[in-house]
């Protein structure tokens, strides 16, 4: 694999299928030599809700061609700023119908969210999701702490139950599960793993030895504050839940000029204050005060969020 180049995406010729015919030509057709590299931002998408509490597809579609538009390179679908955990089955397949229409159109890659704290329930929600995916993103069992030979095996065992590529999704502080920069590379190494989604809560040593290594695979930050110095040290780019509201600034960020960095120096008072309560409430709101999407409610146990701490994120968006 050389580099990281964006997805070969081919799917002009089958705009009009069905998802299930969708699916079945996508396998025969070119999945085999598609390009599983990645590159780029790739917005994290909030599920808009309606304000009788089901998924607002109208919105959604708006939210994903908005950001699709303003030059992010892919779309991340069932995340947690998705609120994936959070909503019933046929929800899901709602989000991942609309997702997967924009994407098509686009001809840009989508991320799908999959994953649980088992391996058995990864690879039931793994094959339950997969014909919508370009690839999978999927986290690293959370709660149980199990050893790292026991995470890489988990990987390959979803890995092997699929025909798509996985990005597992490295977040120690929200799973309980730290993992070295070595047990990181084989995870990167194996056959199934297209790159992967690296969220140390900072710059650490084994994120400087991980991007050190050049694995050859795509390392994409998911923490939004550091995408720009993450990009400066080797990482092909990332995946950004505020690229929601502001994608252009954070594509922006790619070509490692001064404006880069000064795009990044602007970007951080904003993402601290879509960030000052959990998100993605904070975002969900301004989204919906700017009119991407249509309403800003959250599902439990999440929270409404303080007219403060919109007020800022705004104040600080505006001032971009």
């Amino acid at each position: 694999m050389q580099g990281a180049q964006p997805f070969q995406i081919k799917h002009e010729a089958i705009l009009n299928r069905g998802v299930k015919d969708f699916s079945l030509v996508l396998k025969q057709v070119f999945r085999d030599d598609r390009d599983m590299s990645l590159h780029g931002i790739h917005a994290s998408l909030v599920t808009p809700f309606t304000r009788s509490g089901a998924v607002d597809a109208a919105s959604l579609e708006r939210l994903a061609v908005h950001c699709l538009e303003n030059g992010v390179d892919g779309l991340v679908a069932l995340g947690t700023t998705g609120e994936a955990a959070l909503l019933a089955p046929d929800e899901e397949r709602t989000v991942l119908e609309v997702c997967r229409a924009v994407s098509d159109r686009s001809g840009t890659p989508l991320i799908v969210g999959a994953g649980t704290m088992g391996t058995e329930d990864s690879i039931r929600q793994a094959r339950e999701r997969a014909d919508f995916a370009d690839a999978l993103l999927v986290v690293v069992p959370y709660y149980l702490r199990p050893s790292d030979e026991a995470v890489v095996g988990h990987f390959a065992a979803v890995g092997a139950a699929v025909d798509v590529p996985l990005v597992p999704y490295n977040i120690p502080y929200r799973t309980g599960k730290q993992l070295s920069a070595e047990t990181l590379l084989e995870i990167l190494a194996l056959d199934c793993v297209a790159g992967m989604k690296h969220c140390a809560g900072g710059i650490d040593a084994d994120t400087l030895a991980l991007l050190a290594a050049n694995p050859g695979k795509a390392v994409l930050c998911g923490d939004d504050a550091y995408i720009y110095p993450m990009l400066r040290l080797g990482a092909a780019g990332g995946v950004a839940a505020c690229a929601c509201l502001a994608p252009s600034a954070y594509a922006s960020m790619l070509g490692g000029t001064a404006d880069a960095l000064a795009t990044h120096n602007k970007l951080l008072p904003m993402v601290e204050a879509l960030f000052s309560e959990p998100a993605p409430a904070v975002l969900k709101a301004c989204l919906a005060e700017l009119g991407l999407i249509d309403d800003p409610a959250v599902r439990a146990p999440l929270r409404a969020p303080r007219p403060e701490s919109v007020a800022a994120a705004v104040t600080a968006f505006q001032a971009l």
